[in-house]
């Protein structure tokens, strides 16, 4: 099996060997501050995604798909094809393309009819234009590591139409058109190929490409052998030119899944960031707690020393070096002696019955009369100066509910425990309680009687 085509495509292959390790122009990290990034899911309006370029190669009707030996001509000639290109790209790793294609295909000796006859010494076609709309699949744009691709393996294949003019050389070196008239002819045509690209600055890439075009008839070469319907072939080189804003990247060379990894970097990194500052501002704060803690356990040593062991402390024993078994007071100070309780005599009952005969409230209130005051001062200052308890028992008339009644006569018991305790009596010896109407000492049926039953009855003990 004989490649000629191997000579005019040799540039692509060792384009592709030797760029495989130039596979990435920039590499992803874990941070956010590149020039190429963009936020994923960002939409087209973040990229470039038209595009055109240039290209020119060598057209033949040699293919990997089928020996010399089998064309109708079985030794093709290498001839110049060139076009131009316009892409739009939908996804990163999908686009349509539209090709337009000029040259020429030539080839010689054809092969022999059944009578054994060689009808031809050769064939030139001259491809007028050729026009295809192709769908570009983009193959090493999609990894973890690469942001930008420097390399684009791709495919390609689509569908459109030529038109050409097949001439005919004869064994006498005369020539002739295949189809009379001017001999141009229309077919409709299908590419297939695939490629790369280098990227060789920030929207220009330089392509690579190998394609085979199908035609759907058996004219291309002007002579019908066979059953096969012909194909060329057509190895190029060509330069790409992204189309918009020269700050925002390829679609074509945009690594999303790469975009992706970076966000999850860059998050994570935030995430972690906002936790060390946490972590920093409760070390601070422990920090301080624990110059807190400190100061509180000094001040707890300071006071807790007791050096005269009454039981305060010396930051708070305002009466240092008290003698040990004395009883003391919040202070430290030592409690006064209570002053023990004498006996109730005859006299003390006669300042108690003064205090009774004077004592008198006003009609449903538990305030008492000015001329009470001078007996109630005799009886406190009698308790003060014998230590002695007053148990105090409030009354009322019948005048009024039972409720109010019994309010009333603990109110006025009350108020006569209050004006005791106002002259120095301590609170501690003295019991008020009311008692209502109860036990009544005269009749309610008249005023004499209610004024007398309105009453605070005093008992020493």
């Amino acid at each position: 099996m004989k490649f000629n085509f191997t000579r005019a495509s040799f540039f692509l292959l060792t384009a592709l060997l030797f760029s495989s390790k130039l596979f990435a122009q920039t590499t992803a990290d874990s941070s956010i501050d590149k020039p190429d990034y963009v936020t994923p899911f960002s939409g087209d309006r973040s990229f470039r995604t038209w595009s055109f370029g240039v290209y020119g190669g060598i057209l033949s009707t040699n293919t990997v798909f089928q020996s010399n030996d089998k064309l109708d001509f079985t030794s093709p000639a290498q001839q110049l094809g060139y076009g131009i290109f316009f892409k739009k790209q939908l996804f990163p790793s999908f686009g349509l393309q539209a090709d337009f294609l000029m040259g020429k295909l030539s080839a010689n000796h054809s092969q022999a009819k059944p009578s054994g006859v060689v009808p031809f010494r050769g064939f030139n076609t001259t491809i007028h234009y050729s026009a295809s709309l192709s769908a570009n699949f983009t193959l090493a744009n999609v990894n973890w590591q690469h942001e930008i691709s420097g390399i684009e393996l791709f495919l390609t294949t689509g569908a459109g139409t030529m038109n050409y003019t097949p001439v005919l050389t004869l064994q006498d070196r005369s020539t002739k058109n295949f189809k009379s008239g001017n001999g141009t002819l229309n077919e409709i045509y299908v590419p297939v190929g695939l490629g790369v690209k280098i990227n060789v600055a920030k929207g220009v890439n330089v392509e690579f490409g190998y394609k085979v075009n199908f035609v759907y008839s058996d004219n291309i070469d002007g002579y019908k052998y066979g059953t096969n319907n012909d194909k060329f072939s057509y190895a190029h080189v060509g330069v790409e030119f992204a189309i918009g804003k020269r700050s925002s990247p390829q679609l074509a060379a945009h690594n999303p899944v790469s975009s992706m990894r970076d966000e999850y970097l860059w998050q994570n990194q935030n995430a972690k960031d906002a936790l060390q500052v946490q972590v920093d501002s409760a070390k601070v704060k422990n920090e301080e707690l624990q110059k807190q803690l400190v100061a509180a356990n000094a001040l707890l040593a300071k006071l807790s020393v007791d050096s005269d062991g009454d039981g305060v402390s010396d930051f708070y024993d305002k009466c240092p070096n008290t003698p040990a078994g004395t009883k003391v007071d919040g202070s430290g100070c030592p409690l006064p002696v209570a002053k023990p309780q004498e006996k109730v005599t005859a006299g003390d009952r006669v300042v108690i019955n003064e205090a009774l005969q004077h004592l008198e409230f006003s009609f449903g209130k538990a305030s008492i009369s000015e001329r009470s005051y001078a007996s109630l001062d005799k009886l406190a200052q009698l308790l003060i100066d014998k230590n002695l308890n007053l148990k105090l028992a409030g009354y009322t008339d019948n005048v009024g509910s039972d409720a109010v009644n019994l309010r009333v006569s603990q109110g006025r018991a009350e108020a006569v425990k209050a004006y005791l305790i106002s002259k120095g009596v301590s609170a501690s010896r003295i019991e008020a309680t009311g008692y209502g109407k109860a036990n009544p000492i005269a009749s309610n049926k008249t005023a004499a009687g209610r004024r007398l039953n309105r009453r605070v009855e005093f008992t020493l003990y």
